[in-house]
């Protein structure tokens, strides 16, 4: 069974800045991972403290990262974040 994705307002306009940036096809192919098994490792991912504790984040590049939590009962991960956080 797969996960359902759901994305917050902050992801919806990352999304313009990844395709700009060139980093669609990096996403996407995160995005089918997190569909089939979000906890599925490779390609690794780490879980995160402090303000986003209880989220997870994976690379797409060295200074971009996929920020989301997993909401297991209902079978969904939402997707928090698809830009740096450096900025």
């Amino acid at each position: 069974m797969s996960w359902g994705l759901v994305f917050s307002k902050q992801a919806q306009k990352d999304a313009i800045k990844i395709a700009r940036a060139g980093l669609k096809d990096q996403v996407t192919s995160l995005l089918k991972v997190l569909e089939k098994d979000p906890y599925q490792n490779p390609p690794p991912y780490q879980k995160l403290v402090g303000d986003l504790s209880g989220a997870y984040s994976r690379r797409i590049t060295l200074q971009h990262r996929l920020v989301y939590q997993t909401l297991d009962e209902l079978k969904t991960v939402k997707v928090i974040r698809m830009w740096t956080h450096y900025e």
